[in-house]
């Protein structure tokens, strides 16, 4: 039988060489990573063969178990394909980009005399979709200029031909004030009506210059055939277009058609901001944020979300400025750049400039939020153990045995002040042998954050240590073993004086005993115990009443977990009535077992 590096290894030697996507399972079968490839086969295997040197390429090729691939005719449908999957599934080592659906975006429905308005929920309908517009005021005075100029429709009556040939619609208030034309009794002619939207489609897009030398030579037509009412309608469109022009942001007149796409993080948060110029003016302009994981570098993120961009824009322009170097494979279909000067370069500032704006008010709500989050005993015990950063993310650890036997141990998690018991974790001592709360100490410190390190999991605020320089000792070993020892803060509490132990230092600190910080401590390090304490008395329960009942004759230990699992521990099964005792074994059982208990009983007499 192979197993399944071998499988692997077989699977990409046979992989085809053409676009597609690839997609990495782990061993539950769970998607994990989602790419793009201009050639399959050579992009997969150059995960196998490159790149070792990157901690997280190495964690990720180290969780793969099978791989699945699509074939796409083109590497724009591979884009597409693949930023599909990714909103989808969410993989765990992908960037996780915020959906640009939270903003709004100007539809133009696809349907005879054409609706235009705003939505938040892009259809696959064969719609137009401009935007998204992170202005929303701004987004509204385009449909305002829209409206006023360009008299649409706002119903959504069915108006087929045959339904308006037929009499069936009556005009509605907007017509009688002027804001429609009157397309569903016949009064504005479907052709009349798509060279409004084709205008508007122009509008949207930025191709005003285009659009203008079209409705002057339409208003030159108009005036030689003597239609001077129609005349008199472009010129004052022309000059609404116009003015509405003066009012873009204009960056230069010899750039024609590019996408700016720039990047600034602070810590794990990162903002991306991106303009789209047409004819020297930013006919678009969006922005959004995302919370870095798994060593994610920002040139990572900026490659996610050009794809992401390209993906949900159709006529995604092929030039991408861009404010940090950019190393692409082939599999990317975009040409970046990073200028140094002239007018690109300043176009890159001011992208940059909105970054930085965006950062800002993120970081600003970040800590009016962590600041609503947390209590104030985070902030005390912060200064009290002189941390750098609030402790809002506590791990607490606990030892506990008899006379050497069923050793087992507990770690506890508080987060702002708080137990989170669904994360709470007890362990089997399994290196360890007798009486020894040091080593068991240095084994599930070991265990808990090599686990944290292997699956990109993120680090607790503060560990504390159930004990004193001794426990705290083999705990700090552990940490330095895993290249932790200068990056998470640990304390130990000892039990008889409630003193403080830190690491490298013989005398321990005293915290006021009625300090709320203190008061915290304590309470951590009694939640570990009584953790550490119910998983050991259950253990040795287990151990005790295994043991003992598989000595009787036709007692397997299928029966006396069965046993175990209804009476709980050994003495209640003895204190348990011979009714309920036959209920559960049957009569010939239950005889063997009543023997056993009255067999227990006097020896303890």
């Amino acid at each position: 039988m192979e197993s399944w590096e071998e499988c692997l290894k077989e699977l990409r030697l046979s992989m085809p060489e053409e676009p597609g996507i690839y997609k990495y399972l782990d061993e539950k079968n769970r998607i994990i990573y989602v790419g793009k490839a201009k050639n399959l086969k050579k992009r997969v295997n150059s995960y196998f063969t490159k790149h070792q040197d990157d901690h997280k390429t190495r964690i990720l090729v180290s969780r793969i178990r099978n791989i699945h691939y699509t074939i796409t005719n083109t590497e724009r449908e591979a884009l597409i394909l693949e930023n599909s999957l990714i909103k989808q599934y969410q993989p765990k080592y992908n960037v996780s980009l915020k959906d640009g659906k939270t903003y709004p975006y100007i539809c133009i429905k696809q349907e005879r005399f054409p609706r235009v308005f705003p939505t938040r929920n892009k259809e696959k309908d064969g719609s137009s979709y401009f935007g998204p517009y992170p202005n929303v005021r701004a987004m509204n005075s385009i449909l305002d200029f829209i409206r006023k100029n360009f008299k649409l429709r706002t119903c959504n009556l069915a108006l087929s031909q045959k339904n308006i040939e037929a009499g069936k619609f009556r005009v509605c208030l907007e017509y009688h004030i002027g804001n429609c034309k009157g397309p569903c009794i016949g009064e504005q002619n479907e052709s009349t009506y798509l060279n409004d939207i084709e205008a508007i489609r122009q509008i949207l897009k930025g191709n005003y210059s285009g659009l203008i030398s079209y409705l002057k030579q339409a208003m030159m037509e108009a005036a030689e055939l003597l239609q001077f009412e129609l005349a008199q309608d472009i010129k004052e469109k022309i000059q609404f277009i116009e003015r509405y022009k003066e009012k873009a942001t204009v960056v230069s007149e010899t750039i024609s058609q590019l996408e700016v796409v720039t990047i600034k993080s602070l810590e794990d948060l990162s903002v991306i901001n991106h303009f789209r110029i047409l004819n020297g003016i930013i006919v678009q302009t969006h922005a959004f944020d995302v919370r870095k994981k798994n060593f994610q570098e920002e040139e990572e993120v900026l490659i996610a979300a050009i794809s992401k961009l390209a993906a949900e824009n159709e006529d995604f322009y092929s030039e991408v400025l861009t404010n940090i170097p950019v190393q692409t494979g082939e599999e990317f279909p975009f040409k970046t750049l990073v200028p140094l000067r002239g007018d690109k370069h300043r176009l890159v500032q001011l992208s940059e400039k909105n970054c930085i704006s965006l950062l800002r008010e993120k970081t600003l709500q970040s800590d009016a939020k962590i600041k609503r989050e947390y209590p104030e005993v985070i902030d005390l015990l912060q200064k009290d153990l002189n941390m750098k950063k609030p402790p809002r993310h506590i791990e607490c650890f606990d030892n506990s045995n008899f006379q050497g036997s069923f050793p087992v141990a507990s770690m506890v998690v508080f987060k702002d002040g708080k137990p989170a018991r669904r994360e709470y974790r007890t362990f089997n001592i399994k290196t360890v042998e007798g009486i020894n709360d040091f080593a068991s100490m240095k084994e599930i410190v070991t265990r808990r954050y090599s686990r944290l390190l292997a699956e990109g999991l993120p680090l607790p605020d503060l560990v504390v240590v159930d004990g004193g320089k001794g426990q705290l000792s083999s705990a700090c070993e552990a940490l330095e073993e895993l290249g932790l020892g200068e990056t998470l803060p640990i304390v130990g509490i000892a039990k008889r004086l409630e003193e403080i132990y830190y690491k490298n230092d013989s005398v321990p600190v005293h915290i006021s005993k009625k300090s709320p910080s203190l008061k915290l401590l304590q309470h951590l390090r009694n939640e570990a115990h009584k953790t550490a304490i119910t998983f050991h008395r259950k253990k040795r329960s287990t151990g005790t009443l295994k043991t003992e009942l598989t000595e009787i004759e036709g007692i397997g230990k299928i029966f006396a977990q069965r046993l175990l699992t209804h009476f709980r521990s050994a003495s209640k099964l003895i204190q348990a009535p011979e009714e309920e005792i036959i209920k559960i074994t049957g009569e010939a059982k239950a005889q063997k077992i009543m023997a056993w208990i009255q067999q227990k009983k006097l020896e303890k007499e």
